[in-house]
């Protein structure tokens, strides 16, 4: 393990190899990511992977179309002899209530106007993209052709070999303990494999960001919840687009072996890091997912599995410099949004690192934004 380094990045998740490739393609030489497991052994390999533009807020829109137009070209621009497995089927957004309808034509208007090609649908046009969606108690839809779905083992992956050939060094199965910090500033890292000592330490640990933020003295507005997915069978396909509900809380998608990945959210979902899988996710999965999308019934599950949201009260990401720790920079509170943002969060923390003008403004995804009031909620979350 190296003694010193320039920068060094805690998690091996999307975010945590997109900022150290970011970093190394922009000539930071000394670069260290640490991974206590695998990389995508956290949120990201346990996500359903899907890559939408279709938000409320004017950042999450920007955030997404960055990353999605980045993932449209990221093969060549990494250099990746595999597939990171692009599937540009869009995403079908579905409303069950007037409220919810009216939102949706409200987040059409801020799409449109950032460039995004999302337009309203009325059910029967819906039907047309889905012949066999069940349209009943529904009030209308959203669709976008250029959102879609990734392999996230094979995109992280990506992004780790690109950044090791330009001399990152990414420790696997290794496990930060401590950051040092004197007088306000970082100094180091403490790990199970020896201490680096270093000036900047980005904190991308995802659903355990809180864990390593206090590590630092800091405590951190967010928490983390288990959210549960399955995934069936593989069979013919008969799904293009991700089919997603709000008000209703769920979201499918066919992915490129034939398996159907599909998952839900749920109020009373622990709090306390577990990734156990339960019975109740799946007798309510089954329930809603086979009334929306009924040839469903048909098809048996393979397995089921848990990952963590970690959640900021405005689910937006914090992003950025901490100002109460000299050194210390935030890459967290995506909300279960993380994997699909990746490209962005690469790009934004490496330069706001570097002191440049970042490409997207991020001021406002601070935290001070907590202490400030000034919370810009996002509708648009499962």
């Amino acid at each position: 393990m190296i003694k010193i380094a320039d920068v060094v990045i805690v998690g091996g998740g999307i975010s945590g190899v997109a900022i150290a490739y970011n970093l190394a393609k922009k000539g930071v030489k000394n670069v260290a990511v640490i991974e206590k497991s695998y990389l995508a052994s956290g949120a990201t390999g346990r996500c359903g992977a899907g890559i939408r533009q279709q938000w409320g807020t004017k950042m999450n829109c920007k955030m997404a179309k960055f990353s999605c137009e980045f993932f449209e070209n990221a093969k060549e621009e990494l250099k990746y002899e595999g597939d990171i497995e692009f599937k540009q089927g869009g995403y079908l957004i579905l409303s069950s209530t007037e409220k919810e309808h009216e939102q949706f034509k409200k987040n059409i208007v801020l799409q449109n106007s950032l460039g995004i090609p999302s337009r309203l649908l009325t059910l029967e046009e819906a039907k047309e993209i889905v012949p066999f969606l069940n349209t009943d108690g529904l009030v209308s839809a959203t669709f976008c052709q250029k959102d879609g779905h990734l392999n996230p083992f094979h995109t992280t992956e990506a992004f780790a070999k690109a950044a090791e050939r330009l001399g990152v060094e990414i420790y696997r199965y290794t496990e930060v303990k401590d950051i040092i910090i004197e007088h306000g500033k970082v100094k180091g890292i403490r790990t199970d494999k020896g201490d680096i000592s270093t000036n900047i330490v980005v904190n991308a640990a995802g659903g355990h960001a809180q864990v390593v933020a206090k590590m630092a003295g800091v405590d951190i507005p967010v928490y983390s919840e288990r959210h549960q997915i399955l995934v069936t069978e593989a069979i013919e396909p008969i799904l293009d687009p991700m089919v997603m509900s709000f008000s209703l809380n769920l979201y499918c998608q066919q992915v490129p072996h034939g398996g159907l990945i599909m998952g839900r959210g749920d109020e009373g979902e622990p709090r306390d890091l577990r990734v156990t899988a339960g019975w109740h996710f799946l007798e309510e999965m089954a329930k809603t997912i086979t009334s929306l999308l009924p040839p469903l019934k048909n098809v048996r599950m393979i397995r089921q599995w848990a990952g963590l949201y970690n959640i900021t009260p405005d689910r937006q990401p914090i992003l950025g410099a901490l100002n109460e720790v000299e050194g210390l920079y935030l890459a967290v509170g995506f909300s279960g949004h993380g994997f699909m943002f990746g490209p962005a969060t690469g790009v934004l923390i490496a330069e706001s690192i570097l002191g440049e003008e970042t490409t997207l403004p991020i001021d406002m995804l601070n935290m001070n934004r907590f202490e400030k009031g000034q919370l810009i909620f996002e509708p648009s979350v499962v």
